[in-house]
């Protein structure tokens, strides 16, 4: 049974998305590491054809201090359309969580896309107390409501970490959604395949683990997760648990193929305790009907000065690739891959999912590098991308330099100015090339850190399609 919605940006297919008109609003969520001054969601012109273009066209601040704004999503998406009896559909609200508050702001971009309105904040005691959990971090709007990933138990304990449900619109925590949870203990992203009825979950720590950086005894220790879990998506039973072998440290996030008959998808491991490199790999269901995985892509850490490094990284003489971020296009063609460490984006071709293709890179900024931007050679730039989201056709990328306050404070020690680049791709032989045209950053900003983006009308880590 499928449903029926007058909101143009829920698409039946990967196909329909990829042929919408493009976005012309970016919303960013930016925090303020003093916890002195209240973050903010900004939205930014990407119509290219306006003179708004690049520019930040308003900014709603948090009523609270102390949030840090994280990563955040819509109400509603394409997956939408496999709701049985939800027939009024609207991607309408941004849910953004606070990482450090556990709270959750509900912020309208109707009727002005331009301005969203705050309307609703829910309280750390009401996740705690109905669903269990704190340190809300990742969400997607799914089938039953909206998936909420958290790193710690109520009341920010060191878990379980898992999943709070979250009513259509965003502004009401339901319940727990796992119904059986096995092993699991750790939590980051949770992702679905929709037509086989398989959830996706991944590891990162618990808030003792994460919230004052990166522990390296807790990383030799190789404590961090290491695993996936996957489960009955409309029961919320755990089925299994695949080990990528705690060398792999910190496996994050997870894009699975966009086209609803796949049951394939990529997962990205931060670091190796082993070498320091990064590494992105394949999951994909087995003729026996289990998972398995398999590394497809090795990005190794790059020879450096003790003195050119910052003090956690001295002893290595090394600068590692740190993967924190990816993005699969809307075609499944194209992967794209952040290494904030390093300061490099990098392109592979994925059309066959267990040989990616390395076809493009991007620098900018990294520990060492400082890479510039094309506008401002002379201004070394500091972070380096983190956050990357991708357009529905594949043809705008987004970046953002910011990963979590503590953690930007160890690899960055001198600070992170705040910045988001948009690249342009070459959706079909490869290719990226930096637009000198859009680099909002710094006093633009405020000074506020910023994370993730996500597009009007939605983009390619956002939905999740019902039919091909």
């Amino acid at each position: 049974m499928t449903s029926h919605t007058n909101d143009p940006t829920l698409y039946r297919s990967p196909a329909d998305a990829i042929a919408a008109p493009p976005e012309r609003l970016a919303y960013v969520v930016g925090f303020d590491r003093s916890a002195r001054r209240p973050d903010a969601l900004f939205t930014i012109g990407t119509d290219p054809a306006s003179p708004s273009y690049g520019r930040v066209l308003s900014r709603v601040d948090a009523p609270h201090l102390g949030d840090e704004l994280h990563h955040f999503g819509w109400n509603a998406c394409s997956s939408a359309l496999a709701h049985q009896g939800h027939h009024h559909a609207e991607r309408r609200h941004l849910i953004v969580p606070g990482l450090r508050s556990s709270r959750l702001y509900v912020f309208d971009t109707r009727p002005d896309p331009v301005r969203p309105r705050l309307v609703k904040v829910v309280e750390a005691g009401e996740l705690a107390e109905r669903a269990g959990y704190s340190r809300p971090h990742t969400l997607h709007c799914g089938p039953d409501g909206v998936f909420l990933s958290c790193l710690g138990g109520a009341d920010g304990r060191d878990g379980p970490g898992g999943i709070a449900l979250l009513s259509h619109d965003g502004t009401e925590v339901l319940r727990a959604w796992e119904t059986d949870r096995g092993p699991q203990r750790l939590a980051y992203d949770v992702w679905w395949h929709l037509r086989h009825n398989t959830a996706v979950t991944s590891e990162w720590g618990t808030p003792s683990m994460i919230e004052d950086g990166l522990d390296p005894e807790l990383l030799l220790g190789r404590a961090y997760g290491h695993a996936l879990h996957f489960w009955e998506l409309d029961s919320g039973r755990h089925l299994q648990r695949v080990d990528l072998g705690d060398e792999h440290q910190m496996v994050l996030e997870l894009r699975p193929a966009h086209n609803p008959q796949a049951a394939w998808g990529f997962a990205g491991v931060v670091v190796s305790a082993v070498d320091l490199s990064a590494s992105v790999w394949l999951w994909y269901r087995e003729t026996t009907g289990s998972f398995a995985v398999r590394k497809v892509i090795t990005i190794p850490a790059e020879p450096a000065k003790p003195e050119d490094l910052p003090p956690a990284l001295q002893p290595f003489t090394a600068v590692p690739p740190l993967v924190t971020d990816i993005n699969l296009s809307v075609d499944d063609h194209w992967l794209y891959v952040s290494a904030w460490g390093t300061g490099e984006l990098l392109q592979y071709d994925v059309s066959d999912p267990f040989r990616p293709r390395r076809t493009a890179s991007v620098r900018l900024g990294g520990i060492t590098g400082r890479a510039p931007h094309p506008t401002a050679p002379r201004s070394p730039l500091s972070g380096g991308p983190q956050m990357v989201e991708l357009s529905r056709d594949g043809r705008r990328v987004y970046l953002s330099n910011s990963l979590y306050g503590s953690w930007d404070d160890q690899f960055y020690p001198d600070g992170i100015e705040p910045w988001l680049i948009k690249l342009d791709a070459d959706t079909a032989r490869g290719g990226l090339a930096v637009d000198p045209r859009f680099f909002p950053h710094g006093a633009e900003f405020a000074g506020l850190r910023v994370h993730q983006t996500r597009l009007q009308g939605g983009d390619a880590s956002s939905d999740s399609y019902c039919y091909i």
